[in-house]
Parts: C-alpha cells; sequence; structure tokens
C-alpha cells in the first residue's frame, strides 16, 4: 500500500482565489490526522499567458475593460475578494496590485521545487503580489523573494537571466490542458480525485479522508464538484 498522499496543485500567482485554496488546504491538513505522510506539489498555470502590463495599469480598470462593465461593478468584485480573503486569515489589498506577467516567477518556482522550497516560495509570491504591491515580474523582487527562502541568489540569478524552466512551466501548462483544467486553483488528489476552486476546508478534508481510505490509486481524475465558483479562468475570477 502507498502512504504516502500527493497532492498536485495548479495556479497563478496573480490569482487571489489561488492564495485563498492555498490557505483552505492548509486548513484541511491541520486536521488530518495523516498530514506528515501528504505532499504538495505546485503546478504551473497562467490566467493570461500573453499578458503585457502598461505603467499606469490598475486593478479597477483592468476589470471592468476586461469584463466591459463599469469601475463600481469592478470594486464591488473586489471588496467581495477582499472579505473572501479574510474570512481565510488574509489581508489583500488590491488598491496597491501591480499588475505583471506571472512568466518568470513561475521559472523560478520551479527552481525553488528542485530544493523544496516551492511551497515557501508560492506563499511569499503570493503575499508579494496580493498584500505587499511588489511586482512579480521584476527579477531583482524575484531574486529577493528566492533568497529569502534560502536559493542561491547565483543561481537565482542564473535561472532569471535565462530561459531556464521555460519548457517545465509550459509542460505544466499543457499537462492542465490535457486533463481539462478550466480554472484554477485546481486540486488533484494522486492523480484520482480533482477540486476545483478554493473550496472549504470541509470539502479538503473529506477527500483527503476518501482518498487515504482507498489506498492505493488509479491514474484516472473523478471531478469531486464540477462547480467553477470560487477559481479564476482565462475569462476571469467567479
Amino acid at each position: 500500500m502507498n502512504h504516502t498522499l500527493n497532492i498536485q496543485i495548479w495556479s497563478d500567482i496573480m490569482c487571489p482565489f489561488c492564495y485563498i485554496g492555498k490557505r483552505r488546504i492548509e486548513e484541511a491538513l491541520q486536521n488530518f490526522r495523516h498530514k506528515d505522510s501528504v505532499t504538495i506539489e505546485w503546478k504551473s498555470f497562467q490566467l493570461d499567458a500573453n499578458f503585457i502590463a502598461a505603467p499606469d495599469d490598475n486593478i479597477i480598470d483592468h476589470l471592468a475593460e476586461k469584463y466591459r462593465k463599469d469601475r463600481d461593478w469592478a470594486q464591488t468584485m473586489i471588496d467581495n475578494m477582499t472579505q473572501n480573503a479574510k474570512n481565510a486569515g488574509l489581508d489583500f489589498h488590491f488598491e496597491k496590485a501591480i499588475l505583471a506577467n506571472s512568466f518568470h516567477a513561475h521559472r523560478l518556482l520551479h527552481l525553488a521545487k528542485k530544493y523544496n522550497l516551492a511551497n515557501e516560495l508560492e506563499e511569499l509570491l503570493f503575499k508579494a503580489y496580493l498584500t505587499d504591491g511588489k511586482n512579480v515580474n521584476d527579477l531583482d523582487t524575484l531574486s529577493k523573494l528566492g533568497k529569502e527562502v534560502g536559493i542561491d541568489s547565483e543561481e537565482i540569478k542564473q535561472v532569471l537571466e535565462s530561459n531556464e524552466y521555460t519548457k517545465e512551466v509550459q509542460q505544466d501548462i499543457e499537462q492542465a490542458q490535457f486533463i481539462g483544467v478550466q480554472g484554477v486553483p485546481f486540486f488533484v488528489f494522486d492523480n484520482k480525485y480533482a477540486i476545483s476552486g478554493a473550496q472549504p476546508a470541509t470539502t479538503f478534508l473529506q477527500t483527503l479522508e476518501r482518498v487515504w481510505q482507498e489506498g492505493n490509486f488509479d491514474s484516472k481524475v473523478t471531478m469531486v464538484n464540477t462547480t467553477q465558483e470560487n477559481s479564476c479562468g482565462i475569462d476571469g475570477c467567479a
């Protein structure tokens, strides 16, 4: 019997529900008696791989333009997201958010994965974008975050100034497309069950218990829920 339960999580730094989902899976694991036998693998996903930020971009205008709504609608959406974050123990500051392409951040995450530091770096990247208003496409910012989790500064520089880990990021995205991921966060439990969105911690805990009890696993992924709520897709967050 396989006693190691692996969770793969597809996410994007630019996705607020992904940070909320991280907190909820962590809450579930705190209440899971076999938590020491669980491994988490972060997988790359980009909500807008072609996004190029302009100097005067702000998230309110960006959302209003994207959904063809007014600024009041966008502000309400942001307020609701901020409250969801507070309920998960997070403090979002969208007024400080710097819109950016997350590709370089994903490459750095793959470097962190090499040293089993991806979870720590994922946390810092989410906080940098959603709380601290840092530019997660800025190489100096990424370098500082990488060093903060313990990665050698020269290796960080080598990766960020090259195309290293580009293939790995693309492979993660292609894998997501292959298994039908339409929004993130997207959680796959030992290649058997999947949960889409930042669902309640109780949903994650029930799935953990179910997977553990079943023991050895198939490679087929079965959706536990079909809703796209509490997730972000290429067309935005729902």
